[in-house]
């Protein structure tokens, strides 16, 4: 994160996540932490719950993870619940 960054931003740290990891679904929790500008425990919270919400899947190759997002998902808060994961 920017030192420009003051107060409040449109996305939250989840949408955040999920942008990294669409980036590079191979990446380990520490390095989606980072640009996100939170503790690796977060993520793995965030991951934790994303995948409770079945927009997100966790499959292990040996000693990584891919993350693979569900795009059809719908957002989950009533104004914005016509909206799809992807169309995010």
């Amino acid at each position: 994160m920017t030192d420009t960054v003051q107060g409040w931003m449109f996305l939250s740290n989840y949408a955040h996540l999920l942008i990294c990891l669409a980036d590079n679904p191979h990446a380990r929790l520490r390095e989606a932490a980072d640009p996100v500008g939170i503790m690796g425990r977060s993520v793995l919270r965030m991951v934790t719950e994303l995948e409770s919400a079945d927009i997100l899947e966790r499959k292990n190759e040996g000693r990584r993870n891919q993350y693979m997002i569900n795009k059809s998902a719908h957002l989950r808060h009533p104004i914005e619940s016509h909206c799809t994961v992807g169309e995010l």
